[in-house]
């Protein structure tokens, strides 16, 4: 039993990169690569991609991955000093054999735990000790969760601050066809209009432009309701004060070089986040963020999700 919940296989990627896969009995799947410790891909029974991979994404250091789960730390986008969402996804982790104990929900049937430290060269930049450690494990029910602890190792008994973000791409069928639930009458920043705050209107949110706003004091729980698929994302979270919504229409997307033109028609990101109120460790400190996927059938009744499914 022990040797089927560890259950991993290392394999090659693309370009020759290290990727883990995990497989659950029923045939869903996760692959995740040491490169950025990027989820890259999150499958269901049927074997359809739940997240979103870009049509151009690069799989070259030091350009990051364009899709699936890319982790924002020690910076979220442009909030601070260092290249917009840091380096930790654009640096090779490593396996950890033998991480410190996790409490192991009992319906993970695969999971792998990965570290990154800072090399003499992050320390350049960003001088800081620190341990990040990521478990990412595939639930028996297909869910997947993500759960990351960041631990301040400094010596020198200084503290650090740091802003974070799980970026998910998920996969829709169609972007006008899709709305939001979990984030009506929130205040937001809308990185649009210089991050000016504004409140959220009563509705779920749709998409007919570009979106880029990041929601504050969010609940624990969202939801992406896919119409023409009848797929419903529940996205549950915890340490995570923030949620940051995001699709960059038709005229951003022609100028990011390893998006396709077309792909935004087909992407939706929503991502777990602490950005208005960066978290502070000090020395020994640590600080845990934790996030769980899970894709349910919608039931609609006049275009309607039966809210108590889902978000209670």
């Amino acid at each position: 039993m022990a040797t089927e919940r560890h259950h991993f296989e290392l394999a090659k990627g693309i370009n020759g990169l290290d990727k883990i896969i995990l497989r659950e009995s029923r045939g869903r799947s996760a692959e995740v690569y040491l490169y950025g410790s990027h989820v890259t891909s999150w499958k269901n029974e049927n074997g359809e991609e739940l997240l979103h991979l870009s049509s151009k994404a690069i799989f070259k250091p030091p350009k990051p991955i364009r899709g699936g789960i890319p982790l924002c730390f020690p910076q979220f986008s442009n909030f601070g000093t260092l290249e917009s969402h840091g380096f930790a996804r654009n640096r090779i982790w490593e396996v950890e054999a033998n991480p410190p104990q996790l409490p192991l929900n009992s319906c993970s049937s695969a999971f792998v735990d990965l570290i990154l430290r800072p090399t003499e060269e992050d320390l350049k930049i960003w001088p800081h000790n620190f341990e990040f450690r990521l478990r990412v494990a595939l639930g028996t029910e297909g869910e997947l969760t993500l759960t990351s602890r960041i631990r301040n190792t400094n010596s020198d008994g200084k503290p650090f601050t740091f802003t974070f973000a799980y970026h998910t791409y998920f996969s829709v069928s169609d972007i006008n066809e899709v709305r939001v639930e979990g984030l009506e009458t929130l205040d937001y920043l809308d990185n649009l209009k210089n991050r000016e705050r504004f409140t959220e209107q009563g509705d779920a949110i749709t998409f007919e432009s570009e979106v880029d706003k990041i929601y504050l004091s969010t609940p624990t729980k969202i939801a992406i309701l896919d119409h023409e698929k009848k797929r419903t994302f529940v996205i549950r979270k915890d340490g995570l004060a923030d949620a940051v919504v995001w699709n960059p229409w038709d005229k951003k997307s022609k100028t990011i070089s390893d998006l396709g033109d077309e792909d935004y028609k087909q992407m939706l990101c929503v991502e777990a986040a602490a950005i208005e109120r960066p978290i502070t460790l000090k020395p020994g400190e640590e600080w845990k963020g934790r996030l769980e996927l899970s894709a349910v059938p919608s039931s609609y009744s006049s275009g309607q999700l039966d809210p108590k499914k889902v978000l209670e």
